[in-house]
């Protein structure tokens, strides 16, 4: 049962910011000045699993880190779109390249740089602690905190909703 008023049926595409959703607010910084980002095993599962199952996943942030490529690259995420400091246009044309429209496509974001993004998908989605002006326009807030588990809340009732959810041999082992 999905917790979202969104027929979850249509979406087809799903975008993902990292800081603060895929991984949590508090970035601890390395000895080198280099942010090292957390990651929940449970959202890597779901992003891998949506990516099996035939859903479009990208990943757009401001960020640049040859850390985040790698690792969601090792889940079967193909495009990953980093230093994108409008994410809009960048968005836009990630849709064009799959055919999609807005209302096929979920953004999941926290801040005022998903803003945009946020406004333009048919859903939008955030985390609990997301900022006010994000958490007043999303349409459905997850009732988890970034990097807690966000992806595999909206993924896991996104392909529930699709008949898509652990219903293969492919949803077991990686």
């Amino acid at each position: 049962m999905s917790k979202t008023a969104y027929d979850l049926t249509k979406i087809k595409g799903i975008a993902f910011d990292v800081d603060g959703v895929l991984s949590t607010s508090t970035i601890p910084l390395g000895d080198n000045g280099v942010p090292r980002r957390t990651v929940n095993t449970k959202d890597g599962y779901a992003l891998q699993f949506a990516v099996k199952q035939g859903l479009a996943v990208t990943i757009i942030t401001g960020a640049v880190s040859p850390g985040i490529e790698e690792r969601y690259r090792g889940l079967g995420i193909k495009e990953i779109f980093s230093g994108a400091g409008m994410k809009l246009p960048v968005l836009r044309q990630w849709m064009q390249q799959h055919n999609l429209s807005a209302e096929e496509v979920c953004y999941v974001g926290d801040d005022i740089p998903d803003y945009e993004c946020m406004k333009f998908a048919g859903l939008s989605v955030a985390p609990a602690d997301a900022v006010p002006d994000i958490l007043e326009i999303a349409g459905y807030i997850s009732p988890v905190a970034g990097g807690l588990g966000v992806a595999r809340d909206i993924l896991e009732q996104i392909m529930r909703a699709q008949g898509k959810w652990a219903l293969s041999d492919k949803a077991f082992g990686w």
